[in-house]
């Protein structure tokens, strides 16, 4: 198995993409779309986003399996965290959308999507390298 060149770097924005989203959750006002269905849009691809991107780093599929439930879980926990704080609301529907970006996600880690972050250090970063 290969191995990341860059993953601090990875980490990194993976991490900035976890607090983006769970401010984006608890804000008073997040940012929104004024396009009819694009709130569960949005809570899918930001669930699908922060899977697909860890899967690339974590190649084994036990590790895999454990941050799908770990960001499932999360989308859940803040959902109530929206509740508490009086200024947001609880939505189940929310929920099933979290859910279902990283359950789309989690279907991409059986096919070559999990080398897309490795392909991009060999292939575009390399490349770049080379022609300095």
């Amino acid at each position: 198995m290969h191995k990341l060149k860059y993953k601090k770097l990875w980490l990194s924005i993976g991490y900035l993409m976890i607090i983006f989203v769970i401010y984006s959750s608890l804000t008073p006002s997040p940012v929104e779309m004024n396009i009819e269905g694009s709130d569960k849009l949005m809570h899918m691809i930001g669930y699908f986003g922060l899977l697909g991107w860890f899967v690339q780093i974590y190649q084994q599929k036990k590790v895999q399996l454990i941050l799908a439930a770990v960001f499932i879980c999360m989308g859940v926990a803040l959902e109530f965290l929206q509740e508490l704080g009086g200024v947001r609301y609880f939505e189940l529907s929310d929920m099933l959308a979290n859910t279902t970006g990283v359950l789309i996600a989690w279907l991409l880690v059986f096919t070559p999507f999990p080398k897309l972050l490795l392909w991009f250090e060999n292939a575009v970063i390399n490349a770049l390298a080379t022609n300095k």
